[in-house]
């Protein structure tokens, strides 16, 4: 089990990271707080280590994106998220963020995957195939799919 300075250290390095990944997969608040909680959980339970910093984000990353998925799977009955609580979270966009972020969330989710750690978190093609296991022309395939979707959406040119 971890100390509780280690918990505290990764909570303000990653946190941020943690509940970004969270929102964009669940799109509510109170799950995203839940599921925040658990990945710290994990960690604080997690027994290995880490060779560097770079994989202590990726294990972090990977991590969340395995929580939300358990976290839906376990909230499959909830097919539904009350436009409320919608309504609530894009108040703290600005008026163009709110419009990229409907066409984020809007993604299937292997495409909001690629796009969110590409863009949001600045990870490479090849970092984010190592982070979801997959191939890097897959990781790259994609990101062209998701920009043709999003730029379908947004009209213009999106990079």
């Amino acid at each position: 089990m971890r100390s509780a300075e280690d918990v505290n250290r990764a909570m303000d390095s990653y946190a941020d990271m943690v509940r970004r990944l969270c929102f964009v997969h669940l799109k509510n608040k109170h799950d995203t707080e839940d599921v925040f909680q658990n990945v710290y959980m994990k960690y604080m339970l997690y027994e290995g280590s880490f060779e560097n910093d770079g994989h202590e984000k990726a294990w972090f990353a990977r991590v969340t994106i395995n929580a939300c998925k358990d976290w839906l799977r376990y909230l499959a009955r909830r097919k539904w998220v009350p436009l409320e609580i919608i309504d609530e979270e894009k108040g703290m966009l600005d008026e163009k963020s709110t419009g990229v972020m409907e066409a984020v969330l809007g993604l299937p989710e292997k495409y909001r995957n690629v796009i969110y750690l590409y863009y949001y978190e600045e990870y490479s093609a090849v970092e984010i195939a190592g982070i979801l296991g997959r191939k890097e022309n897959t990781v790259y395939t994609w990101l062209a799919r998701a920009r043709d979707i999003l730029r379908d959406k947004l009209g213009g040119e999106w990079t």
